[in-house]
């Protein structure tokens, strides 16, 4: 089925949840835009939902996503999966009386191969944070085979916590492609670990350190070739 998707593409994990995903994507589309490529933006499924005045489910990362992206395609197409408990997706959906529907996060991919030349893919939570019953973030992203980019939070514990989503990686299936991990601050007053977590991340990891994302950045501070690094194997 990888030929139906668009070619280039990143899988944005996280080394848990509420570590900035959104937030860093949505700051690596306005920076693909800047550099004249078409970016699609794609959450297979959210949870804690809101729910809008037509009684519509938003996921509030969709938006920003296609926000960040410029807005391509139909809103629809950026999660087409969607539910209110913030719990894990399967969780949710068992909530409302439903179940996740893991061949429609396979699916839901392909509206996007035309439209773009690169597709930003966020999970839900970590690699191993459960999409439906039998299925993990890392199956996904294991069977999409776009590189990953780590988002990770500077605090106190991101060192084991980065380690522990590279050997997780390493070790899942055959093996997940890391393109890179991005240091995201995430705290107003920073403990002590914030001065020295980038240091000690580039001396520990193996993949590189795409960037240092600041606190209330507007816009990616570093250079970066998105398309190339994509696409390179």
């Amino acid at each position: 089925m990888r030929h139906e998707w668009p070619k280039a593409g990143f899988f944005i994990t996280g080394t848990g949840t509420e570590v900035g995903k959104t937030y860093v994507g949505s700051l690596i589309a306005r920076a693909l835009l800047k550099q004249g490529i078409r970016v699609g933006v794609y959450k297979p499924v959210a949870s804690g939902c809101e729910v809008d005045s037509s009684g519509h489910y938003v996921s509030g990362d969709a938006v920003a996503l296609w926000n960040a992206a410029g807005n391509p395609g139909d809103l629809n197409d950026v999660c087409p999966q969607r539910f209110l408990a913030p719990l894990a997706p399967p969780g949710a959906a068992a909530a409302e009386g439903k179940s996740v529907d893991p061949r429609l996060f396979r699916d839901g991919l392909r509206v996007w191969r035309d439209r773009c030349d690169l597709v930003l893919v966020e999970g839900a939570g970590g690699l191993m944070s459960p999409l439906a019953d039998d299925e993990y973030n890392a199956d996904l992203a294991l069977d999409l085979g776009y590189p990953l980019i780590v988002v990770a939070p500077n605090r106190l514990g991101v060192i084991n916590d980065t380690l522990q989503t590279l050997i997780t990686a390493v070790t899942f299936g055959e093996g997940l492609p890391v393109a890179g991990i991005v240091l995201n601050q995430v705290v107003d007053i920073p403990d002590l670990s914030c001065a020295s977590n980038l240091r000690e991340l580039e001396s520990r990891c193996v993949p590189p350190i795409l960037g240092e994302v600041p606190l209330h950045a507007k816009e990616w501070g570093s250079d970066v070739d998105w398309l190339h690094l994509a696409t390179a194997r």
